[in-house]
């Protein structure tokens, strides 16, 4: 069978069905809205299902409109999304928010054009909004749907290419239907999420009598690069005045702008020195690793007392309202192990 064939035969009913006994109950499913759609798919990107599903939830109670999501203090979205990571998503959802207010009257748009002029919306979150929120014949095609499709068709160019994903989007928009198109998007979005994963699950699939690749599954889809992974070795110093903690805020344009952090340096750095303080180390602490887009950080924390003067670019806050502040993650487990040992400095 060749792809034209395939495109013939699809069997969308046959998926349709699939995707009614098989689905997830997700709390963005049921009649969603544009903007719970908008949150949702923002959210889900590079992040699994079962991680988005308890921060959408408190989410949707902290900002359940765009306009309070508009009128809400950057720092408290941030703080709303941390631990999600890639904290430029929620930037944009709160400056498209804004947009929103003053050009559509908090509205989201209903059409392409529009919805590509606010900031951080790319083709499959558009086209997912298009589909599963105004019910539109929209191709949405994540990385669920790039690998379904590869394997469906057979395709063998990289899916790292713009030529392979332009190829495979519109593979996507010939095989959905007229009828209720958006469930069958949603259901080729749920066979990769649920079988058609990296180690396919083609006993199982609905699709598998069709398959032109399925004797290959495992060798697709191809890619062209594979990111490198850097690893990172610092030393967190976490310094006490008091009751109050040395602390800074990252600016705008740094990899961690607008998250708070504790001073942290290269293991050859002079701590001291850097900050022109005067430190009494109290505390070495269990070192805490996290990543990071293509880094992997090994945070070492140690605990110092000092005597409070000005240092250019920190901030003195106390220990106790730290908490309420948005922290990097690997920096919010080392304040998370703190406040599990307050005999070491509440002394």
């Amino acid at each position: 069978m060749e792809k034209n064939s395939l495109l013939k035969c699809f069997d969308s009913e046959g998926l349709r069905k699939w995707f009614f006994r098989n689905r997830r109950l997700l709390p963005w499913r049921e009649n969603p809205s544009p903007y719970q759609v908008w949150v949702s798919e923002v959210m889900l990107q590079q992040t699994q299902v079962a991680v988005v599903t308890p921060y959408y939830q408190r989410w949707m109670k902290k900002f359940p409109t765009i306009q309070a999501l508009a009128q809400a203090p950057l720092e408290n979205v941030i703080k709303q999304w941390e631990g999600l990571g890639y904290y430029s998503r929620a930037r944009n959802l709160h400056e498209g928010a804004q947009y929103l207010m003053k050009v559509h009257g908090g509205r989201l748009p209903d059409n392409y054009e529009e919805l590509c002029k606010i900031k951080g919306l790319g083709p499959y979150t558009i086209g997912a909004i298009l589909s599963f929120a105004y019910g539109q014949k929209m191709p949405a095609v994540d990385g669920n749907v790039l690998r379904v499709l590869t394997r469906l068709f057979a395709i063998e160019d990289p899916i790292d290419k713009s030529k392979t994903q332009k190829e495979i989007g519109e593979l996507c928009a010939k095989i959905l239907p007229d009828h209720e198109p958006w469930v069958v998007m949603e259901a080729l979005i749920e066979l990769g999420a649920t079988v058609c994963q990296k180690k396919a699950k083609c006993v199982v699939c609905p699709l598998s009598t069709c398959c032109l690749g399925k004797s290959k599954a495992d060798l697709l889809p191809i890619k062209t690069r594979k990111q490198e992974i850097v690893t990172l070795h610092r030393k967190v110093a976490v310094i006490l005045a008091g009751k109050e903690c040395l602390v800074k805020k990252g600016k705008q344009g740094q990899v961690m702008a607008d998250l708070w952090e504790f001073p942290y340096f290269d293991h050859e750095e002079n701590i001291e020195e850097k900050l022109n303080l005067s430190l009494e180390h109290m505390h070495s602490l269990k070192e805490v690793k996290h990543g990071f887009t293509k880094y992997r950080a090994c945070l070492s924390p140690s605990l110092y007392y000092a005597k409070k003067r000005e240092v250019a670019g920190y901030q003195w806050i106390p220990f106790s309202e730290l908490v309420q502040l948005p922290f990097s993650s690997g920096h919010r487990k080392i304040l998370g192990v703190l406040r599990n040992k307050r005999d070491l400095f509440m002394q």
